[in-house]
């Protein structure tokens, strides 16, 4: 079978094809790579593929779908956990088997997630910058001390789930917000409604699918819950945050830090190098201006063990639809 990937990167083949040679070889998988986006104008790049492979900011939209399914594609596979940007209705319409990887080391976002609330909290990138400088003072370095301040996690599946542990473990009171509760959630911390938590939570970290019911979960309304010291946290789905209404607060002083590690219009600048360039977004150069903002480019999956397990799930899921077998990680409407 042929797989074409889009938005590769070079880590990307490196391990799929590791994994394809050492676990695989005997499937007889073709993996082929692409470093444009999934679009109307990149689907081309899929003819004669059995299947395409794509990340998270590839759009497959009905129209992409259609044209897939024109080239000869069967198979959509995810190598990520969300699939907001696939139009399932038109996928099952088609007959398109759409697999994901619902759960790659969820501990590699969560400690990502808290590196940036350390970082931010004790203003460990700037004292880095400061020092090499031959600066030792400690002016604006003062941060907060973790234990037995309150974090509000919002989603309380694998990720979240292994946030609130590493919380836990600094003697953090920890509150959670999901529909669906989890009784090993339970052990950590307490269920309580999102206006309550987003009241009390000295830190709120976001850990929940994009989804309308989520889409700017975080916006001018319930940024007036929040504490006016608290700091934000998103490192699942930058739409789950209304930028502009965050900036609004940033600038009112009724947000006191925000950390990200992805971005509502993120598709158009992160897993690429515009060090050279102008970037064009105003929203997000004016995002930078901010001493109390940290952003990286949506790197808390990127670990060794989670892209090997990205790769080894990804496969599996293509074997399965190859040799028609049931598949636990698929998608449909």
């Amino acid at each position: 079978m042929k797989v074409t990937f889009f938005s590769a990167q070079r880590y990307d083949q490196h391990f799929f094809d590791a994994i394809n040679a050492k676990t695989f070889a005997a499937s007889g998988f073709s993996l082929h790579y692409q470093q444009a986006t999934l679009n109307t104008e990149s689907a081309a790049l899929a003819h004669d593929s059995d299947a395409v492979c794509v990340f998270v900011n590839d759009q497959l939209d009905a129209e992409v779908l259609r044209q897939l399914k024109q080239y000869g594609v069967r198979a959509i596979l995810l190598r990520c956990a969300g699939y907001n940007n696939v139009d399932l209705r038109v996928a099952t319409e088609l007959g398109m088997f759409v697999a994901r990887v619902p759960a790659y080391s969820p501990e590699a976002v969560a400690e990502h997630a808290v590196a940036m609330i350390m970082t931010l909290n004790r203003h460990t990138h700037r004292a880095y910058n400061r020092v090499r400088e031959g600066n030792f003072a400690l002016d604006g370095l003062l941060g907060r001390t973790m234990h037995g301040k309150t974090v509000g996690i919002v989603g309380s599946g694998h990720i979240g789930l292994a946030t609130a542990r590493i919380l836990k473990g600094f003697g953090c009171r920890v509150l959670g917000h999901d529909p669906v509760q989890s009784p090993a959630f339970e052990v950590l911390g307490d269920y309580v409604a999102l206006d309550v938590l987003l009241r009390e939570a000295d830190i709120v970290s976001l850990h929940c699918p994009l989804l309308p019911a989520t889409r700017h979960l975080i916006n001018t309304d319930s940024l007036l819950h929040m504490k006016p010291d608290a700091m934000l946290v998103n490192t699942s789905r930058g739409a789950l945050i209304d930028t502009a209404a965050v900036i609004d607060a940033l600038k009112a002083r009724r947000l006191g830090a925000l950390a990200i590690d992805v971005y509502e219009q993120e598709s158009t600048l992160f897993f690429q190098d515009h060090s050279s360039e102008i970037i064009e977004d105003d929203v997000f150069q004016r995002l930078m201006t901010f001493p109390n903002v940290l952003v990286t480019g949506h790197q808390g999956f990127f670990t060794e063990e989670a892209l090997t397990e990205i790769a080894v799930v990804t496969l599996e899921n293509l074997r399965c639809h190859a040799e028609q077998q049931e598949c636990t990680n698929t998608l449909s409407l």
